[in-house]
């Protein structure tokens, strides 16, 4: 029997600084190794959608988001590797004014 599906939260994070940029991060983990992606991470029981992205964001990144808000949501099946996630796509920026760039090497800001 399949494992149930899981719930991703993914951030599309811009920087009105960089004019339309937003951040991309080199994925780390088994699902994906190696391949471009947003930030974000498994909902934790009792979250929020806005309270995951905002504490993802800010564990692999250390930025501070303002105005986090609902996006889109897919509902994608891996047959090869017996996955099922279902992720919701957050929109946000980065705090107005917040000092710096990411934290960590492995993250970019992509054009739109």
């Amino acid at each position: 029997m399949a494992a149930p599906p899981r719930v991703g939260v993914g951030v599309f994070v811009f920087d009105s600084a960089r004019g339309g940029n937003f951040l991309t991060g080199k994925r780390k983990g088994s699902h994906g190794a190696g391949t471009w992606a947003l930030p974000g991470g498994h909902l934790e029981h009792g979250e929020s959608f806005e309270e995951c992205g905002s504490r993802e964001i800010e564990e692999e990144t250390g930025l501070t988001l303002s105005r986090i808000q609902y996006l889109t949501t897919t509902n994608s099946v891996f047959e090869d590797t017996g996955k099922h996630y279902v992720t919701v796509f957050m929109i946000a920026l980065t705090y107005p004014g917040a000092d710096g760039e990411p934290q960590e090497a492995r993250v970019s800001y992509d054009n739109l």
